[in-house]
């Protein structure tokens, strides 16, 4: 068999990476999935045992449960290259990817998480100074101020129409920062060692919220992660305002009324302020998890009255003036409007409004600093360049801010931008989401230095360091994977460029997008505003052929002659599990000469009976069995070390001591402590969609198991079937729930304000 194409990953819907191994998870859930039939040709080994039975559609068949089944689909090609194909079989439950934390790297310094944490902090902190100096706030995204009554008259007038948004909101935007000269360029900065300790908190600290759970009848495993969140006062903060146990990511609303009733017992009523005003905040972490960065006020109220709130509008009044939500009117009434029309208000965290904002401020800041003086670096294109990165070659001399869009052949066009500039002169880096995505970079551009992890660039462990003012040593940077930014990291990013230097979003539109919150490059794309160079290389091949028709929502039949691709239906999840196996381990290396370890097993979700715990079990008990003597894991076990939510770092486990366990994450050595093992590690012989994203193997088996189907979507399939490089394997049991994915599920919608903060008042649309 051979392999195909296909473009990176992006999420459609729910985020993951805070949530823990539920069944149904934020980001996964979004995430849909596509197959392929075989074709009847024959290939190789056509002997193989098993018979393959008509299926009620007469697309494929079902194949024996013999030990043989799963190689007769490979060897003898059943059904490749037909992505319509039946087949029941149940699949675990849909799940988001794992709460899994970043640990420190076995380095004499710091590890790359704790200089992460520490720039992050850093940049976080100079935003809220910018945004401070501010004399007024950004045109679409002004924050309401004033009495507690004031706000909620303001809410309840403009969405009733009874004044107009103006009344409330109008305010001049900034003016764009100008060009100012560069320092000479210094050595990056050493990490700041506090980071680390940041979120360590004094035993004496959780000892007391110990206490005040176990007085409240909650779980006391809970009181370091309360501590954590709530600071060093967390045990008199909890006593005072038991509802503040809903900061924690695992507790639910009717186990913190519960707390709250045995701790306040009369004094408890669904009415308290303390309640609501914590419920309003859960709301909105929820959201922000599934990717929203802000809700609609009257989403708000339905979800509130749910949770038995007597007086949405009161609670949400007290909410505001607590603090804990901003509201906002963004795209407000068009001018030729009628004044009483009613307008959209939203309400947002403060951490997502302000990342928002100073986004779209360093958007604007970057994309207008190139006039006439852009003619400078017209040169670029003077010597040779390839013909298909021509386009962006000069788009980007001419332009501070470019988005490129194309799928995975099309991440040439922008390591070619970078080879040209560096060629010229400018100091150029690509910035990948993941490290097998730099790697694939870097050989495309011929030269390692130039490509960097993101995550590296901004913690300064990877790329050119930082000038004396704090920002990075660059004059061009290209970010591929764009669909995977978030709104935070985005925001940090930007803030860490300075005047002067170009920015190239580089993505493909069609897969899952990030796993935090926001829809940065797709929102960049709808407002139109930079200039957007679009791919015309196709991705090549069978699977290339067939990830772009999924991408215009079309499932359609491939000729794979070199069983490119393959279909395995099955009946159920039992099933699906052992056809996955067999793959892995027996038909693929045996027909493709690609190892077990060059090939990744995609699912749905991380629970049910077919997830990535069922997948996983099973492939270690065939490819590495042991006792988990370390916190269920043995030495060569493959596994996911997740540093940051919507970040994973495959690799293996080498040893475990006293510090913790020891891996080996494609060279870099990694030490997870022992209390950190369970969230941030998993096994990987099977991942997620999300998990995958930024990352291709030679082969991939993507597993839909029947109870897969709601979580199937056109992203989903996109991003899980262009992860293979050579070979697809689809192990399908969703009968005709993929075709309508792919042609009915475009995507999951975001609602995010940045798309409105990046167009100018005359062109922000109506709500």
């Amino acid at each position: 068999m051979a392999a195909a194409e296909g473009p990176s990953a992006d999420a459609g819907d729910s985020p993951a990476g805070r949530s823990t191994d539920t069944g149904a998870g934020a980001a996964d859930a979004e995430e849909p999935s596509n197959s392929a039939h075989e074709g009847r040709s024959g290939g190789p080994d056509e002997n193989a045992a098993g018979t393959a039975r008509p299926s009620a559609d007469g697309g494929h068949g079902h194949a024996d449960a013999g030990a043989a089944d799963s190689e007769e689909h490979l060897d003898s090609g059943d059904t490749a290259g037909h992505p319509a194909g039946t087949g029941e079989g149940a699949s675990d439950g849909v799940g988001g990817s794992p709460a899994e934390g970043e640990e420190a790297a076995t380095v004499p310094q710091l590890s790359e998480a704790e200089a992460e944490l520490a720039a992050q902090r850093a940049l976080r902190e100079r935003i809220e100074r910018r945004k401070a100096e501010k004399t007024a706030p950004v045109e679409a995204g002004a924050k309401l101020s004033g009495q507690a009554a004031d706000l909620l008259a303001a809410v309840r007038a403009v969405e009733s129409g009874a004044k107009s948004g103006e009344a409330f909101f109008a305010s001049p935007a900034p003016a764009p920062r100008r060009v100012a000269p560069a320092p000479p360029p210094t050595p990056a900065p050493t990490p700041v060692a506090q980071a680390a300790g940041a979120v360590t908190v004094a035993p004496e600290a959780v000892a007391s919220v110990r206490a005040v759970l176990a007085e409240g009848g909650a779980p006391e495993a809970l009181a370091g992660a309360v501590a954590g969140v709530l600071g060093e006062q967390a045990g008199q903060v909890l006593r005072d305002d038991p509802w503040q146990l809903l900061s924690v990511p695992a507790v639910r609303p009717e186990q913190a009324d519960g707390f709250a009733r045995a701790l306040l017992g009369a004094e408890c009523g669904p009415a308290d302020e303390r309640r609501t005003a914590a419920l309003v905040g859960w709301l909105l972490e929820r959201a922000a998890v599934q990717g929203h960065t802000a809700l609609e006020s009257g989403a708000v109220r339905k979800a509130l009255a749910e949770h038995k709130v007597p007086d949405p509008d009161e609670a949400i009044q007290n909410a505001v003036a607590e603090g804990v939500v901003l509201v906002f009117q963004d795209g407000g009434a068009d001018e030729g409007a009628e004044g009483d029309e009613p307008v959209e208000v939203l309400l947002g965290l403060e951490r997502y409004a302000l990342a928002e904002e100073s986004l779209a401020d360093g958007l604007a800041r970057l994309a207008s600093t190139f006039g006439n003086e852009a003619k400078e670096t017209a040169g670029w294109d003077a010597g040779p360049v390839p013909p298909s990165a021509a386009e962006l070659v000069r788009v980007v001399a001419a332009n501070g801010l470019v988005a490129h869009s194309g799928g995975e052949a099309a991440r040439a066009e922008p390591a070619a931008l970078v080879a040209v500039a560096r060629g010229a002169g400018p100091r150029a880096y690509a910035a990948s989401h993941s490290a097998d995505g730099r790697r694939r970079v870097a050989a495309a551009i011929g030269d390692a230095s130039a490509s960097v992890t993101l995550s590296g660039l901004v913690a300064g462990t990877e790329g050119p360091g930082r000038d004396g003012d704090g920002t990075l040593a660059l004059d061009l940077l290209v970010v591929l994977d764009a669909p995977q930014l978030d709104v935070e990291t985005a925001a940090v990013l930007v803030e860490s460029l300075a005047d002067g230097t170009r920015l190239v979003l580089s993505g493909d539109p069609g897969v899952l997008s990030s796993a935090g919150a926001g829809r940065v490059f797709a929102d960049l794309l709808a407002a139109r505003a930079c200039p957007h160079v679009v791919s015309r290389t196709p991705d090549p091949g069978p699977i290339g052929e067939l990830v772009s028709g999924i991408g215009i929502g079309e499932l359609n039949q491939v000729e794979a002659p070199g069983k490119e691709v393959v279909i395995v239906p099955v009946r159920d999840a039992g099933e699906a599990v052992h056809r996955s196996v067999q793959l892995v381990a027996d038909s693929v290396p045996r027909a493709f000469g690609v190892s077990p370890a060059q090939t990744q097993v995609i699912t749905p979700g991380h629970g049910g009976s077919a997830g990535t715990r069922a997948l996983n079990a099973a492939l270690k008990q065939r490819l590495n069995p042991g006792p988990g003597r370390f916190g269920g894991f043995d030495p060569g076990d493959r596994v996911a070390y997740v540093p940051a939510p919507g970040r994973t770092l495959p690799g293996s486990v080498v040893s475990a001591d006293a510090d913790g366990l020891h891996l080996d994450c494609e060279g870099t050595p990694i030490v997870v402590p022992k209390e950190r093992v369970e969230t941030a590690v998993r096994h990987a012989w099977a991942l997620t969609a999300h998990q995958a994203t930024g990352m291709r193997w030679p082969a991939v088996v993507v597993v839909l198991p029947g109870d897969a189907a709601p979580a199937l979507s056109r992203p989903w399939i996109y991003t899980a079937f262009s992860r293979g490089e050579r070979h697809l394997s689809v192990v399908h049991g969703v009968d005709q729930a993929l075709p309508r994915a792919v042609t009915e599920i475009p995507d999951r919608p975001r609602t995010t304000r940045l798309r409105t903060l990046l167009q100018p008042p005359a062109e922000q649309p109506a709500p």
